[in-house]
Protein backbone atom coordinates (compact mmCIF):
# COMPACT_ATOMS: atom_id res chain seq x y z
CA UNK A 1 0.00 0.00 0.00
CA UNK A 2 2.59 2.46 -0.75
CA UNK A 3 3.87 5.09 -3.64
CA UNK A 4 7.26 3.34 -3.45
CA UNK A 5 8.37 0.08 -2.68
CA UNK A 6 12.12 -1.43 -1.46
CA UNK A 7 11.15 -4.74 -3.47
CA UNK A 8 13.61 -4.62 -6.21
CA UNK A 9 11.10 -5.73 -8.98
CA UNK A 10 8.59 -3.40 -8.33
CA UNK A 11 7.86 0.00 -8.08
CA UNK A 12 5.25 0.15 -5.93
CA UNK A 13 2.87 -2.06 -4.10
CA UNK A 14 -0.50 -2.23 -3.66
CA UNK A 15 -3.20 -4.20 -1.62
CA UNK A 16 -6.76 -4.00 -2.67
CA UNK A 17 -7.49 -6.38 0.43
CA UNK A 18 -5.35 -8.24 3.51
CA UNK A 19 -5.74 -11.70 4.64
CA UNK A 20 -4.92 -14.85 3.21
CA UNK A 21 -4.13 -18.80 3.45
CA UNK A 22 -1.23 -21.01 4.12
CA UNK A 23 -1.11 -23.35 1.28
CA UNK A 24 2.56 -23.66 0.87
CA UNK A 25 6.05 -24.31 2.13
CA UNK A 26 6.73 -20.60 1.04
CA UNK A 27 3.97 -19.69 3.28
CA UNK A 28 5.39 -20.88 6.20
CA UNK A 29 8.00 -17.41 6.64
CA UNK A 30 4.81 -15.11 5.50
CA UNK A 31 6.19 -11.76 5.70
CA UNK A 32 2.56 -10.70 5.41
CA UNK A 33 1.02 -13.00 7.86
CA UNK A 34 4.20 -11.74 10.35
CA UNK A 35 2.88 -8.17 10.25
CA UNK A 36 -0.93 -8.27 9.57
CA UNK A 37 -1.62 -10.94 12.35
CA UNK A 38 0.95 -11.49 14.75
CA UNK A 39 2.34 -7.61 14.73
CA UNK A 40 -0.54 -5.49 13.75
CA UNK A 41 -3.46 -7.89 14.64
CA UNK A 42 -5.57 -6.72 11.76
CA UNK A 43 -7.03 -10.16 10.34
CA UNK A 44 -6.53 -14.13 10.88
CA UNK A 45 -4.11 -15.88 8.81
CA UNK A 46 -5.64 -18.94 7.60
CA UNK A 47 -3.85 -22.47 7.13
CA UNK A 48 -3.79 -26.18 8.35
CA UNK A 49 -5.72 -26.78 11.74
CA UNK A 50 -6.64 -22.95 11.99
CA UNK A 51 -9.32 -22.32 9.41
CA UNK A 52 -9.47 -20.26 6.04
CA UNK A 53 -8.50 -17.16 8.41
CA UNK A 54 -10.25 -13.42 7.59
CA UNK A 55 -9.65 -10.89 4.84
CA UNK A 56 -10.52 -7.17 4.92
CA UNK A 57 -10.86 -4.58 2.06
CA UNK A 58 -8.45 -1.58 2.28
CA UNK A 59 -10.09 2.18 2.66
CA UNK A 60 -11.34 3.91 -0.47
CA UNK A 61 -8.49 6.12 0.11
CA UNK A 62 -5.79 3.36 -0.66
CA UNK A 63 -7.85 2.77 -3.75
CA UNK A 64 -7.52 6.08 -4.75
CA UNK A 65 -4.02 5.89 -5.00
CA UNK A 66 -3.35 4.05 -8.16
CA UNK A 67 -5.28 6.88 -10.09
CA UNK A 68 -2.82 9.40 -8.83
CA UNK A 69 0.06 6.98 -9.57
CA UNK A 70 -1.43 6.50 -13.11
CA UNK A 71 -1.59 10.02 -13.74
CA UNK A 72 2.05 10.94 -12.78
CA UNK A 73 3.06 7.96 -15.16
CA UNK A 74 1.25 9.62 -17.92
CA UNK A 75 2.98 12.29 -17.41
CA UNK A 76 6.42 11.27 -17.25
CA UNK A 77 6.11 9.07 -19.93
CA UNK A 78 6.61 5.57 -18.20
CA UNK A 79 4.81 2.61 -17.33
CA UNK A 80 5.82 1.57 -13.35
CA UNK A 81 5.33 -2.02 -12.25
CA UNK A 82 2.65 -2.53 -9.48
CA UNK A 83 3.11 -5.58 -7.13
CA UNK A 84 -0.24 -6.79 -6.31
CA UNK A 85 -1.34 -7.91 -3.60
CA UNK A 86 1.89 -8.32 -0.87
CA UNK A 87 -0.33 -8.81 2.02
CA UNK A 88 -3.18 -11.05 -0.01
CA UNK A 89 -3.58 -13.30 -3.22
CA UNK A 90 -6.08 -11.62 -6.03
CA UNK A 91 -7.19 -15.78 -6.53
CA UNK A 92 -7.76 -16.49 -2.97
CA UNK A 93 -10.73 -18.81 -2.98
CA UNK A 94 -12.10 -16.75 0.24
CA UNK A 95 -12.31 -12.93 -1.52
CA UNK A 96 -16.07 -12.60 -2.19
CA UNK A 97 -15.87 -11.86 -6.47
CA UNK A 98 -17.20 -8.21 -6.47
CA UNK A 99 -13.67 -7.54 -4.84
CA UNK A 100 -11.87 -8.62 -7.66
CA UNK A 101 -14.46 -7.45 -10.23
CA UNK A 102 -13.55 -3.83 -8.55
CA UNK A 103 -9.93 -4.39 -8.54
CA UNK A 104 -9.93 -4.77 -12.21
CA UNK A 105 -12.20 -2.03 -12.88
CA UNK A 106 -9.71 -0.17 -11.35
CA UNK A 107 -6.81 -1.80 -13.33
CA UNK A 108 -8.39 -0.76 -16.51
CA UNK A 109 -8.84 2.56 -15.47
CA UNK A 110 -4.77 2.94 -14.71
CA UNK A 111 -3.29 1.83 -18.50
CA UNK A 112 -0.01 3.48 -17.74
CA UNK A 113 0.95 1.05 -14.74
CA UNK A 114 1.97 -2.70 -15.46
CA UNK A 115 -0.20 -4.24 -12.87
CA UNK A 116 1.71 -7.89 -11.44
CA UNK A 117 -0.86 -10.71 -9.91
CA UNK A 118 1.46 -12.95 -8.00
CA UNK A 119 -0.56 -15.90 -6.58
CA UNK A 120 0.35 -19.00 -5.45
CA UNK A 121 -3.34 -20.51 -6.78
CA UNK A 122 -2.38 -20.03 -10.57
CA UNK A 123 -4.95 -22.82 -10.92
CA UNK A 124 -7.95 -20.09 -10.29
CA UNK A 125 -6.61 -17.44 -12.76
CA UNK A 126 -8.63 -18.45 -16.06
CA UNK A 127 -11.54 -19.32 -14.37
CA UNK A 128 -11.56 -16.01 -12.10
CA UNK A 129 -11.05 -13.90 -14.93
CA UNK A 130 -13.96 -15.63 -16.29
CA UNK A 131 -15.83 -14.53 -13.87
CA UNK A 132 -15.29 -11.25 -13.55
CA UNK A 133 -16.33 -10.73 -17.28
CA UNK A 134 -13.42 -9.02 -18.65
CA UNK A 135 -9.49 -8.84 -18.94
CA UNK A 136 -7.64 -5.69 -18.53
CA UNK A 137 -4.51 -5.73 -20.86
CA UNK A 138 -1.84 -4.36 -18.47
CA UNK A 139 -2.15 -6.90 -16.17
CA UNK A 140 1.06 -9.83 -16.20
CA UNK A 141 0.30 -12.99 -14.44
CA UNK A 142 2.77 -14.40 -11.87
CA UNK A 143 2.78 -17.74 -9.63
CA UNK A 144 5.61 -18.25 -6.95
CA UNK A 145 7.69 -21.42 -7.10
CA UNK A 146 9.76 -22.40 -4.16
CA UNK A 147 10.57 -26.17 -5.38
CA UNK A 148 10.44 -29.19 -7.44
CA UNK A 149 6.27 -29.96 -6.56
CA UNK A 150 5.06 -26.69 -7.09
CA UNK A 151 7.24 -25.79 -10.07
CA UNK A 152 5.35 -28.93 -11.83
CA UNK A 153 2.29 -27.91 -10.86
CA UNK A 154 2.01 -24.15 -10.75
CA UNK A 155 4.21 -23.26 -14.06
CA UNK A 156 1.21 -25.84 -15.76
CA UNK A 157 -1.32 -23.97 -14.60
CA UNK A 158 0.20 -20.43 -15.21
CA UNK A 159 1.40 -20.98 -18.79
CA UNK A 160 -2.31 -21.79 -19.63
CA UNK A 161 -3.17 -17.79 -18.35
CA UNK A 162 -1.68 -17.17 -21.08
CA UNK A 163 -4.63 -17.04 -22.29
CA UNK A 164 -6.58 -13.99 -21.48
CA UNK A 165 -3.53 -12.83 -22.84
CA UNK A 166 -1.83 -10.76 -20.09
CA UNK A 167 1.25 -8.81 -20.95
CA UNK A 168 3.46 -11.44 -19.85
CA UNK A 169 4.19 -14.36 -17.55
CA UNK A 170 6.29 -14.27 -14.63
CA UNK A 171 7.67 -16.88 -11.70
CA UNK A 172 8.91 -15.90 -8.55
CA UNK A 173 11.39 -18.23 -7.40
CA UNK A 174 11.23 -16.90 -3.47
CA UNK A 175 11.76 -18.13 -1.14
CA UNK A 176 13.71 -20.96 -3.39
CA UNK A 177 13.90 -24.50 -0.85
CA UNK A 178 15.49 -26.55 -3.67
CA UNK A 179 16.41 -27.10 -7.27
CA UNK A 180 13.75 -26.42 -9.99
CA UNK A 181 15.70 -29.11 -12.43
CA UNK A 182 15.18 -28.45 -15.82
CA UNK A 183 12.59 -25.56 -16.64
CA UNK A 184 13.29 -25.54 -20.53
CA UNK A 185 9.89 -26.63 -20.93
CA UNK A 186 8.28 -23.26 -19.44
CA UNK A 187 11.44 -21.08 -21.28
CA UNK A 188 11.24 -22.65 -24.98
CA UNK A 189 7.96 -21.00 -25.92
CA UNK A 190 7.08 -17.71 -26.88
CA UNK A 191 7.24 -14.90 -24.23
CA UNK A 192 5.16 -12.01 -25.74
CA UNK A 193 1.43 -13.32 -24.77
CA UNK A 194 -0.12 -10.18 -26.28
CA UNK A 195 2.91 -8.68 -29.07
CA UNK A 196 1.13 -10.15 -32.32
CA UNK A 197 3.84 -10.47 -35.47
CA UNK A 198 3.05 -10.22 -39.19
CA UNK A 199 0.59 -13.33 -40.05
CA UNK A 200 0.51 -13.88 -36.86
CA UNK A 201 -2.97 -14.38 -35.20
CA UNK A 202 -4.98 -15.35 -32.25
CA UNK A 203 -7.43 -18.25 -31.57
CA UNK A 204 -9.53 -18.93 -28.75
CA UNK A 205 -6.78 -17.34 -26.34
CA UNK A 206 -3.98 -19.77 -28.17
CA UNK A 207 -1.67 -17.39 -30.64
CA UNK A 208 -1.16 -19.15 -34.30
CA UNK A 209 2.32 -18.50 -35.85
CA UNK A 210 2.68 -16.78 -39.58
CA UNK A 211 3.12 -21.03 -40.60
CA UNK A 212 -0.34 -21.86 -39.42
CA UNK A 213 1.15 -24.28 -36.07
CA UNK A 214 0.49 -22.67 -32.30
CA UNK A 215 3.03 -21.01 -30.35
CA UNK A 216 3.18 -22.12 -26.90
CA UNK A 217 3.94 -19.51 -24.60
CA UNK A 218 6.77 -19.08 -22.36
CA UNK A 219 7.16 -17.69 -18.65
CA UNK A 220 9.24 -14.45 -19.70
CA UNK A 221 10.28 -13.07 -16.56
CA UNK A 222 11.61 -15.28 -13.59
CA UNK A 223 12.55 -13.44 -10.48
CA UNK A 224 14.81 -15.38 -7.65
CA UNK A 225 15.64 -14.57 -3.67
CA UNK A 226 16.05 -16.44 -0.80
CA UNK A 227 14.30 -16.44 2.73
CA UNK A 228 14.25 -13.91 5.41
CA UNK A 229 13.20 -14.24 9.30
CA UNK A 230 9.66 -13.60 10.31
CA UNK A 231 9.28 -13.73 13.89
CA UNK A 232 9.84 -17.52 15.29
CA UNK A 233 10.30 -18.78 12.04
CA UNK A 234 13.56 -18.71 10.81
CA UNK A 235 15.11 -18.91 7.22
CA UNK A 236 16.25 -21.58 5.35
CA UNK A 237 19.50 -22.00 3.32
CA UNK A 238 18.91 -21.44 -0.44
CA UNK A 239 22.05 -23.36 -1.82
CA UNK A 240 23.52 -20.82 -4.07
CA UNK A 241 23.27 -23.70 -7.17
CA UNK A 242 20.05 -23.30 -7.21
CA UNK A 243 19.90 -19.75 -7.75
CA UNK A 244 22.35 -20.10 -10.78
CA UNK A 245 20.47 -23.02 -11.85
CA UNK A 246 17.44 -20.77 -12.95
CA UNK A 247 19.51 -17.64 -13.93
CA UNK A 248 21.70 -20.28 -16.68
CA UNK A 249 18.53 -21.64 -18.08
CA UNK A 250 16.94 -17.84 -18.27
CA UNK A 251 19.36 -16.39 -19.88
CA UNK A 252 20.11 -19.47 -22.27
CA UNK A 253 16.58 -18.71 -23.44
CA UNK A 254 17.12 -14.97 -23.83
CA UNK A 255 14.37 -14.44 -21.04
CA UNK A 256 14.83 -11.28 -18.61
CA UNK A 257 16.37 -12.97 -14.77
CA UNK A 258 15.97 -10.33 -12.02
CA UNK A 259 17.96 -11.92 -8.26
CA UNK A 260 16.08 -10.18 -5.27
CA UNK A 261 18.23 -11.19 -2.59
CA UNK A 262 20.59 -14.16 -0.78
CA UNK A 263 17.94 -13.97 2.35
CA UNK A 264 19.64 -14.29 5.54
CA UNK A 265 22.22 -17.04 4.27
CA UNK A 266 25.06 -16.73 2.06
CA UNK A 267 28.06 -19.01 1.09
CA UNK A 268 31.27 -18.35 3.03
CA UNK A 269 34.20 -17.42 1.11
CA UNK A 270 37.33 -16.84 2.80
CA UNK A 271 36.43 -13.06 3.26
CA UNK A 272 33.98 -14.47 5.80
CA UNK A 273 34.91 -15.20 9.60
CA UNK A 274 33.21 -17.82 11.43
CA UNK A 275 32.81 -20.47 13.43
CA UNK A 276 32.51 -24.43 12.19
CA UNK A 277 32.77 -25.59 16.60
CA UNK A 278 29.42 -23.82 17.09
CA UNK A 279 31.46 -22.49 20.11
CA UNK A 280 32.91 -19.17 19.36
CA UNK A 281 29.92 -16.85 20.16
CA UNK A 282 31.93 -13.84 18.60
CA UNK A 283 32.12 -15.39 15.13
CA UNK A 284 28.64 -16.45 13.17
CA UNK A 285 28.46 -20.15 12.91
CA UNK A 286 28.83 -22.04 9.82
CA UNK A 287 26.54 -24.74 8.29
CA UNK A 288 27.15 -27.24 5.47
CA UNK A 289 24.27 -26.90 2.89
CA UNK A 290 23.67 -29.50 0.65
CA UNK A 291 22.50 -29.66 -2.86
CA UNK A 292 19.05 -31.36 -1.28
CA UNK A 293 19.00 -28.57 1.26
CA UNK A 294 19.58 -30.39 4.57
CA UNK A 295 21.82 -28.48 6.84
CA UNK A 296 24.54 -30.50 8.49
CA UNK A 297 27.18 -30.10 11.29
CA UNK A 298 30.56 -29.47 9.78
CA UNK A 299 31.67 -33.07 11.01
CA UNK A 300 29.08 -34.60 8.64
CA UNK A 301 30.58 -36.50 5.73
CA UNK A 302 27.03 -37.03 3.82
CA UNK A 303 26.34 -33.63 2.93
CA UNK A 304 26.32 -34.15 -0.99
CA UNK A 305 27.45 -31.61 -2.87
CA UNK A 306 27.67 -29.60 -0.02
CA UNK A 307 29.26 -26.33 0.85
CA UNK A 308 29.82 -24.00 3.93
CA UNK A 309 27.24 -21.06 4.82
CA UNK A 310 26.84 -18.93 7.15
CA UNK A 311 23.53 -16.63 8.48
CA UNK A 312 24.91 -13.49 8.13
CA UNK A 313 21.36 -11.48 7.53
CA UNK A 314 19.29 -9.77 4.63
CA UNK A 315 21.35 -6.81 4.79
CA UNK A 316 25.16 -8.20 4.69
CA UNK A 317 24.03 -10.83 2.42
CA UNK A 318 22.85 -8.27 -0.42
CA UNK A 319 21.74 -8.95 -3.88
CA UNK A 320 24.88 -9.99 -5.57
CA UNK A 321 24.89 -13.61 -7.63
CA UNK A 322 28.87 -14.96 -8.21
CA UNK A 323 29.40 -11.00 -8.01
CA UNK A 324 26.57 -9.75 -10.23
CA UNK A 325 23.42 -7.68 -9.97
CA UNK A 326 20.71 -9.05 -11.89
CA UNK A 327 18.44 -6.52 -12.44
CA UNK A 328 16.41 -7.40 -15.62
CA UNK A 329 12.78 -6.18 -16.02
CA UNK A 330 11.06 -7.79 -19.16
CA UNK A 331 9.65 -5.23 -21.89
CA UNK A 332 6.61 -3.91 -22.15
CA UNK A 333 5.21 -1.26 -24.87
Amino acid sequence: MADQTLISWADMTFNPWVGCTRVSPACDGCYAAHLMETRMGRVKWGGPGVGSGTRERTSAANWRKPIAWNKKAAADGRRPFVFCSSLADVFDNEVPADWRFDLFTLIEATPNLVWLLLTKRPQNIVKMVKAVGFMPKNIAFGTTIEDRERATKNLASLVVAAGPRPLFLFASCEPLLGDLGDLSPWMKGDPHTQRRLEGERFERGIKIGADGWAKLPAVGWWITGGETDQGSHKARPTHPDWFRNIRDQALAHGLAYHHKQNGEWIAATEEHEYDTSRGNAGKPPAFIVATDGTVHCFDNKHAVGGIPMIKIGKKLSGRELDGVTHDAFPEVA
